[in-house]
């Protein structure tokens, strides 16, 4: 390899997998660059020391103000159309793996890597992402927005290992005290309720929105909510609302204000709309007898056959019922565990005239 075949721009969040990943690399035989995003909170000093100690190359990106124009915005700005955001699904493409790839290019490295735990595997001239072996930290859920330019540079070196293997891994190496740090925030910026987090940073969302109406699926009023930003389809707790039975969102409707609440049989579907795809091979997809789709990170692949429709939106007809369809979640599509694509739930409003025809 040439040197800049060699040299390696690892995302370093300063946690348990980024350390794993960079000290993985460089037993390998890369050149480490560590890369930090600062993107919220306070100044990342625990990465910089963790270089350092691992005595590699270490540079800041301090992106607050664009993260939280763009990323944190659009959090909000979801919620407040009654829908369900992933953030890391967002940052991936926008931030993540943008950032890394122009920093990549300016510091001369070929590579990029993060401490994500899944694979990749090329097949007839594209990259696929592969679910990672550890079925319960696998984040190949949050990845299908990346394009084939940006996975053709990735490497991936926790796919293969567990969680326990990491932590092991890394007391073999003498970070004990890392290898015992508990688990990172699944969303970076937030810590606890979303809700209190929108209050904080939306202060204008109770004045705009404010107070509206609990209805049955016959549109009947039940009783007063809080205002739909604060409820998400298939949320039981936390209604404050007694019904004599349990209740669980079924739909919200952000220009009346309504939250319609039912019975949990009410929440299965048969098919879904969905918007803004990205497939990397179409006719394997709609062709595929073995296409599975996941509707929430760690839900269990559920089979299924997709079909586009003249407005251009993919109708996806579940082969056995899914539960708690959420607009602004990602469904993403897989053929045993290769990721084919992936995109939007979109709002299910109108789907009863597509399965009529």
């Amino acid at each position: 390899m040439n040197v800049m075949e060699k040299r390696v721009l690892v995302g370093m969040s300063g946690g348990i997998d980024s350390t794993a990943t960079c000290l993985m690399l460089k037993e390998q035989g890369y050149e480490i660059v560590g890369l930090t995003m600062w993107v919220w909170g306070d100044e990342p000093a625990e990465a910089r020391e963790l270089a350092k100690r691992m005595d590699i190359e270490h540079y800041i990106a301090d992106e607050r103000e664009a993260f939280r124009q763009v990323i944190v915005q659009n959090f909000i700005d979801e919620y407040r159309q009654g829908r369900t955001p992933n953030p890391c699904v967002m940052c991936n493409p926008l931030f993540k793996f943008r950032i890394l790839t122009e920093w990549a290019d300016k510091l001369g490295c070929k590579y990029i890597s993060t401490g994500h735990y899944s694979c990749l595997e090329e097949l007839n001239g594209h990259v696929y992402i592969i679910a990672g072996d550890d079925d319960k930290k696998d984040q190949s859920y949050f990845l299908w927005r990346l394009g084939q330019d940006v996975l053709k540079r990735c490497i991936f070196p926790l796919g293969t290992y567990t969680k326990v293997q990491v932590r092991e891994y890394l007391r073999e190496k003498g970070y004990t005290l890392k290898a015992e740090e508990g688990e990172s925030m699944e969303v970076c910026f937030i810590k606890g309720d979303y809700r209190d987090f929108l209050k904080e940073h939306s202060p204008e969302i109770d004045r705009e929105i404010g107070p509206g109406w609990f209805v049955n699926s016959e549109g009947v009023k039940l009783g007063e909510h809080k205002g739909f930003p604060y409820y998400t389809i298939g949320q039981r707790k936390g209604l404050e609302i007694a019904l004599g039975k349990p209740a669980y969102v079924l739909k919200i409707n952000s220009q009346k204000n309504t939250v319609m609440l039912g019975d949990v049989e009410q929440l299965q579907a048969e098919y879904m709309l969905v918007e803004q795809e990205n497939l990397i091979d179409e006719q394997e997809i709609f062709e595929s007898k073995e296409l599975t789709v996941r509707i929430r990170y760690r839900s269990k692949p559920i089979p299924c056959t997709v079909n586009r429709l003249e407005d251009g939106r993919l109708l996806v007809h579940f082969q056995k019922e899914a539960s708690a369809i959420a607009p602004g979640q990602s469904a993403v599509f897989y053929i045993g565990r290769r990721v084919v694509g992936g995109s939007f739930i979109a709002s299910q409003r109108g789907i009863g005239m597509y399965l009529g025809n």
